[in-house]
């Protein structure tokens, strides 16, 4: 079992930095491949970025490549998404989840997730 605890969250100007940090309970995190989704009013959840268990290797949705950056501590039970240059069309409730299945950008493909952190970007 695995429990997760996202924050970070808030609201920026468009072109504005926030650094999101999920912690997660539990000695088993390193065990865990982990993602980063988010969930846009009116719209379905979706894949933001993983990141691999061990060799840190990461994945993105094309609109945040270059933007935004997955990373993880092992030794802290933590992942982070670094998101430079916001737009307006980032604002969504963003989600970190965990599971076995590595480089997956499906929801089913997790196990675990938080409770989400709002972002909001004004224009």
């Amino acid at each position: 079992q695995v429990q997760l605890v996202e924050s970070g969250g808030g609201l920026v100007q468009a072109g504005g930095s926030l650094r999101l940090s999920c912690a997660a309970s539990g000695r088993t995190f390193s065990t865990y491949a982990m993602g980063w989704f988010r969930q846009a009013p009116g719209k379905e959840r979706e894949f933001v970025a993983a990141i691999r268990k061990i060799n840190g290797y990461t994945y993105y949705k094309d609109s945040v490549k270059g933007r935004f950056t997955i990373s993880r501590d092992n030794a802290k039970n933590t992942v982070y998404l670094q998101m430079n240059s916001l737009k307006p069309e980032d604002t969504a409730v963003y989600y970190c989840a965990a599971g076995m299945i590595e480089a997956t950008t499906r929801l089913a493909d997790y196990d675990y997730w938080g409770q989400g952190t709002q972002v909001t970007v004004s224009s």
